[in-house]
């Protein structure tokens, strides 16, 4: 392979690339040029909602309950987009008569048996 075909294989990558940094640049300077700017005024450091000041206070607090449903949604979340592939590539393997049932077997069942005991647990209820 000599330059001239790497250079034609990676060049649509390239300009991806090279529109990404542009798109960047571009968006960061429109909004830094026309963005709303507030020197030296209280309103820059405010919370802004439906152009209405905030009377209470700004940072409020949420309960450890709240971060540990994300996190599991999350983990649940991301052990789920493990078996896309598999769905995928499942028939070529029965082409070549290789089994992946049994690992897709266990991997669900570690992800259901860490769903009982998160349920057991009690971490997907809100109020104790």
């Amino acid at each position: 392979m000599n330059a001239a075909d790497v250079t034609t294989a990676y060049l649509p990558f390239l300009i991806q690339i090279l529109l990404a940094g542009v798109i960047t640049v571009v968006v960061i300077a429109l909004s830094h040029l026309l963005g709303q700017r507030a020197r030296g005024s209280k309103i820059k450091d405010a919370a802004y909602e439906c152009g209405i000041h905030s009377d209470g206070s700004t940072h409020t607090r949420f309960s450890v309950k709240f971060y540990v449903t994300a996190m599991l949604f999350i983990l649940f979340d991301i052990e789920v987009v493990f078996l896309i592939p598999w769905t995928f590539v499942y028939r070529d393997f029965l082409a070549n008569h290789i089994s992946i049932l049994a690992p897709m077997m266990f991997f669900l069942g570690v992800l259901v048996l860490g769903l009982f005991y998160e349920v057991k647990k009690g971490a997907l209820e809100w109020e104790k």
